[in-house]
């Protein structure tokens, strides 16, 4: 999400959220790991490639178990129970339009 829906989430929940509550904050659903590094790759400049298991383990290391996994969110209750509506734009417009802090 970006980071004035964070803002305006971590607002919400201090003012609002009782010790415990789990949330999750996230402005779209769906997106790939694939399309996040395609992204990144596109402003740094560097091509991207597809690694199979034993390739991408070498190549990442312990972070490679996470590159081939799925981890699904959703903020609907999060929405529902806040009010709170993310309006910045999406992870991958962000990442490509280079208007991100260093």
């Amino acid at each position: 999400m970006h980071r004035e829906d964070a803002a305006t989430l971590f607002r919400l929940t201090a003012e609002q959220a009782t010790a415990g509550t789990v949330l999750h904050g996230v402005a779209e659903e769906g997106v790939a790991f694939r399309d996040i590094a395609e992204g990144i790759a596109t402003v740094l400049g560097v091509p991207t490639r597809s690694l199979d298991a034993d390739a991408a383990s070498g190549h990442f290391g312990g972070f490679a178990r996470l590159t081939g996994r799925d981890f699904p969110a959703s903020s609907t209750l999060t929405r529902e129970r806040f009010g709170w509506a993310p309006s910045g734009p999406g992870l991958l417009a962000e990442l490509t339009a280079g208007d991100h802090p260093s």
